[in-house]
């Protein structure tokens, strides 16, 4: 890239959500998408003043996927199975979309697998769009691009 060239940061709003390969398309919203190294603090002998810090366990909070309520009831029945013991552990991403469509950013996540579901909100004086929630537990995430 040259010097000085200007480089737009992507949009948040066109994504697609593939797990095992099979795009799941169409969520509103996407959360969860971060890593937390835990901190350790020790202190050397007779340097009581400066504690060491060294880095600990990593965390990630759990994906959260948000989506409206249609027929399609694939991701359900994933968690449903869960629920009954069978947990299936599934790898899938996250793909960043640029404006013409194309794949610009991809995060990639390991061994997910469905620990809640929420039905949408149900209110007949409402015309908001019922929306439901999955979210996944994971045991990584990485940037690809």
């Amino acid at each position: 890239m040259a010097i000085g060239q200007r480089v737009d940061p992507f949009v948040s709003f066109n994504f697609k959500v593939e797990i095992e390969g099979v795009i799941e398309g169409t969520f509103s919203e996407v959360t969860g998408l971060d890593s937390t190294i835990d901190l350790t603090e020790y202190r050397e002998g007779g340097d009581a003043a400066t504690p060491r810090k060294l880095p600990g366990m990593t965390k990630h909070s759990n994906i959260v996927l948000k989506r409206g309520l249609t027929v399609v009831t694939k991701l359900y029945d994933w968690h449903e199975k869960a629920v009954r013991g069978d947990v299936q552990r599934r790898d899938g991403s996250i793909i960043v979309l640029d404006r013409a469509g194309r794949e610009t950013v991809r995060w990639n996540f390991f061994r997910a697998w469905p620990v809640k579901w929420d039905a949408p909100d149900l209110n007949a004086t409402s015309n908001e769009v019922a929306v439901e929630t999955l979210e996944l537990a994971h045991e990584g995430l990485e940037r690809a691009r």
